[in-house]
């Protein structure tokens, strides 16, 4: 390294003055043993790590980071780790989500008060990944993430079952007695046999892979598992590779571009990655000034089918998909297709293609035996990871966005993972102003609801509830499953986990709590689903929505004071990313002013 990059460095302000200020910097320091070598101008590296007991998925990431520490030392930098907010789905009322902002707000401004010239982003649970990315893109220093695994796959009675997704079914199998209490009790312990996030191609596997496909993480490490040995190879890599970043000044700004989110929404729907994705690849562009709108989540995957046979969508999970070949595999697919930007730069300084062009889709799960170099075009590949001719699901059925009277600034659904008879629906619908007085009722035999009623929960949009929860795929009334019904079609403002399945329409906007359409739905009014015609409609004429509208008044605030005000206050709607305005764009990395 040269002197001028050493005395260039941002961590240098504070290491590296003279006097008094670079004393008091330096000699607290050393209270942690460190030699007075380390100031020498060498890259400082934060880890930021997410570590924490409340949250299962990300409770090993202190490993994590060790194992980063390592390949920092080893690359000449000085690693420091420092702790961040942890916003677990598994434990946080009234929901995670609430918190990925101030997650955001909270790793953005550690990262630009301290003395760091590049960062580690340590993540795991669904709303910790976005968060982080949320962060580092506004100060915009060197970044590489590093998320922590999904767990090994669940066994349960010689069969394999994903969490989360396997959650709502054995909730259906308890309500219908196909399952016993005692039984269930027992499930619930195989579902979680490992460290790590959701197995399932949930939310949570979803940004990991978002992450990867953005270029932000290393190639080929969305997928190992949490306790494999691998797993701990990447981070270390994670580590060496940061202090060449900062040495070559690669920030996400030069990564997060148009065609980096291009290929991150085409590879969701490779994947049948989770709606929640749509939310959050739209905050992350915010941030770097990169225009991303909802329409391009339905424009751009058009001619994309689904590659990955991963629950909910699928049969398998994601250590399966690890040992098939992982992202790369379907980054390679996609490639040959001519469906990525394979110019795109990345975190290890590679290109897309430079990167996936060559990766293997071993096929060593199921009984096709098939192997091959996905840029065969005449390959089929496994089970797993299918290839392009001969997809797991056929192109056009990933996400759809949806427009009508119903969702003026559109909703989402995920049709890999709904019941295609349902995909155009028309019926009365039954309307309940929160999840909570669903649940309620949901039990009734009496409940006066049949399996062609649209069930519509409203107030659970991002400023209504707040926070806009993972409650939109409720289960479906005990007297329908008990008589058989799989599934019926439900509407709502708010979201649906990523392990979810079923005919959900997700993020309608603007919200029934600002006064979106949601809001002025009545039981009976007819509700029309068209998903091949990308339309969700009341059937009411435009007079009686007027009166309506005129008669409507908004819900009393929930919250007079504390965060949950200021999220109400500020958040956007889930068309814009479910963001804080006052937090787009990047706010850059500036030295603050010394106070020593």
């Amino acid at each position: 390294m040269t002197d001028h990059q050493q005395t260039s460095r941002r961590s240098q302000a504070w290491f590296g003055a003279q006097g008094r200020s670079g004393m008091v910097y330096r000699s607290w320091m050393r209270n942690q043993g460190l030699g007075h070598e380390v100031f020498d101008g060498r890259p400082v590296i934060g880890i930021a790590t997410s570590a924490s007991e409340l949250a299962p998925c990300n409770a090993h990431l202190t490993r994590v980071a060790e194992a980063v520490k390592r390949g920092v030392w080893q690359a000449g930098g000085l690693p420091l780790a420092f702790p961040t907010m942890a916003t677990g789905e598994t434990l946080m009322r009234p929901t995670a989500m609430l918190y990925r902002n101030l997650m955001a707000m909270e790793v953005e401004e550690l990262i630009r008060a301290n003395p760091l010239d590049g960062v580690v982003l340590l993540s795991g649970c669904d709303k910790t990944t976005p968060a982080m990315l949320m962060g580092a893109a506004s100060v915009d220093l060197p970044a590489v993430m590093v998320t922590g695994g999904p767990m090994l796959n669940g066994k349960y009675r010689g069969q394999d079952v994903g969490s989360g997704t396997h959650v709502w079914k054995f909730e259906e199998d308890l309500k219908t007695g196909r399952m016993t209490e005692e039984e269930c009790f027992f499930a619930e312990g195989c579902m979680a046999r490992s460290e790590g996030h959701c197995m399932t191609m949930g939310t949570a596997s979803t940004m990991a892979c978002m992450a990867e496909a953005l270029g932000m993480q290393l190639p080929g490490s969305a997928a190992w598992p949490a306790v494999d040995s691998r797993r701990m190879e990447t981070a270390q890599a994670a580590g060496q590779r940061i202090v060449r970043m900062v040495e070559e000044e690669l920030r996400p700004s030069h990564i997060l571009t148009r065609e980096a989110f291009e290929n991150a929404i085409r590879v969701n729907a490779a994947i049948g990655g989770s709606t929640n994705a749509v939310i959050h690849l739209i905050a992350i562009a915010g941030r770097v000034g990169v225009e991303l709108g909802l329409q391009d989540f339905d424009d751009l995957v058009r001619a994309v089918p689904t590659l990955v046979n991963l629950m909910p969508s699928g049969r398998y999970l994601m250590e399966d998909f690890c040992y098939a070949g992982g992202l790369p595999a379907v980054m390679a697919e996609l490639l040959s297709g001519k469906l990525l930007h394979g110019e795109q730069i990345t975190v290890n300084g590679r290109t897309v293609a430079e990167n996936n062009g060559t990766a293997e889709n071993t096929g060593n799960i199921g009984n096709t035996g098939i192997t091959g170099r996905t840029g065969d075009a005449e390959r089929v590949g496994s089970d797993v990871i299918t290839g392009l001719a001969a997809p797991f699901q056929p192109a056009g059925t990933g996400i759809a966005v949806l427009r009508g009277n119903l969702c003026p600034d559109g909703a989402v659904i995920k049709q890999s993972a709904a019941s295609p008879h349902l995909l155009t629906h028309r019926g009365p619908a039954r309307v309940f102003d929160s999840p909570e007085a669903y649940h309620e009722v949901a039990d009734d035999p009496e409940l006066d609801i049949d399996e062609n009623t649209v069930i519509v929960i409203r107030n659970a949009g991002p400023k209504g509830y707040p926070g806009m929860p993972e409650v939109s795929n409720v289960p479906l009334p005990a007297k329908l499953l008990k008589a058989g019904v799989k599934d019926m079609v439900r509407v709502c403002d708010g979201r649906m986990s990523g392990t979810g399945y079923g005919t959900v329409v997700l993020h309608v906007a603007p919200e029934a709590a600002v006064g979106g359409p949601l809001a002025l739905v009545r039981d009976g009014d007819p509700v029309v689903l068209d998903v091949p015609n990308r339309t969700l409609r009341l059937d009411v004429d435009d007079a009686e929505l007027t009166r309506r509208r005129q008669a409507w008044r908004a819900p009393a605030e929930r919250h007079t004071s504390g965060y949950a005000w200021l999220y109400a206050q500020h958040v956007q709607q889930a068309d814009q990313g479910a963001d804080f305005g006052f937090l787009r764009g990047s706010r850059g990395h500036e030295v603050p002013r010394d106070s020593h």
